[in-house]
């Protein structure tokens, strides 16, 4: 697949993401379905940061309100309670990391760019109106996430909501397709196997398949067990195109972009002998 340099405005300075960046995940959460990702003291949220970085993700991915399937939203003010005691843990540790923040909410996203410079807002909600005029005020990079069932309906729901976001002078723009969300075992898979057409769209695409439950529940496991599937997959979501994985394990995931990296430039190579 060709390479495309997209890049993300981050307070200035361009991020580029000619090579796939990986995005760690760090959930302040007690209910996440994966346990191993929970933290929530002030040393377990900087021992994690500080090995999300180590490990070679150029993203912090923090999120406060769990939205696995079956868990109940904890409310607008404990999700900034739990935000503001992991942001500025982060900042501290790590004061230019890339940080990106998971939530739905307008006002947390407010917050955290306002009060801790939040440089990525990533959104499950699918894009509702008044998320799109936050951060379209806001002008940091939006994740727009798709809980649709098929890659139609998905494409229909980006090509709206991105307009709508351009009519209001938004630039940054990553299209997630939503894996696990509003989607059975067959729909997440026809969703992978599709990917590529996401870039008709000309934006970088995030992929999050992380441990879930269309890997261990097809493999017959728990969360735990499933590392080697979702290496799998996020390797095939790289030859499709993805710019940045979001994951659990951050040393796999690396490792995988490195590999599939230097198979990209051979492939380059005999494309350019054949042509010659």
């Amino acid at each position: 697949m060709p390479i495309v340099n997209y890049t993300l405005n981050i307070k200035g300075r361009l991020l580029s993401l000619r090579e796939p960046q990986v995005m760690g995940i760090l959930n302040v959460t007690p209910d996440s379905f994966y346990a191993m990702s929970r933290v929530q003291t002030e040393r377990e949220i900087a021992e994690r940061a500080n090995r999300i970085v180590a490990e070679g993700a150029s993203m912090i991915d923090v999120g406060a309100c769990s939205t696995r399937p079956g868990s109940t939203p904890v409310t607008e003010e404990e999700e900034m309670r739990r935000l503001r005691l992991a942001l500025d843990v982060v900042r501290c540790e790590l004061p230019f990391v890339t940080l990106s923040v998971d939530t739905f909410r307008p006002a947390v996203a407010r917050m955290v760019v306002e009060e801790f410079g939040a440089d990525i807002i990533n959104d499950v909600g699918e894009g509702q109106e008044d998320m799109l005029r936050m951060v379209s005020r806001l002008r940091v990079p939006y994740v727009l996430m798709s809980a649709r069932p098929t890659m139609r309906e998905t494409l229909l729901l980006f090509a709206e909501r991105v307009q709508r976001l351009r009519d209001m002078g938004q630039k940054d723009i990553i299209l997630d397709p939503g894996f696990g969300f509003g989607k059975n075992l067959e729909q997440n898979y026809e969703h992978l196997a599709a990917l590529e057409q996401l870039q008709v769209l000309q934006l970088p695409v995030l992929v999050g398949v992380s441990r879930k439950s269309m890997i261990f529940r097809l493999l017959g496991q728990e969360p735990a067990q499933a590392l080697n599937g979702t290496t799998v997959l996020n390797t095939i979501a790289l030859t499709k195109g993805a710019s940045i994985l979001r994951v659990h394990d951050v040393k796999e995931t690396v490792e995988s972009v490195k590999l599939v990296g230097k198979l990209g430039c051979y492939q380059g190579q005999a494309e350019d002998r054949y042509r010659g």
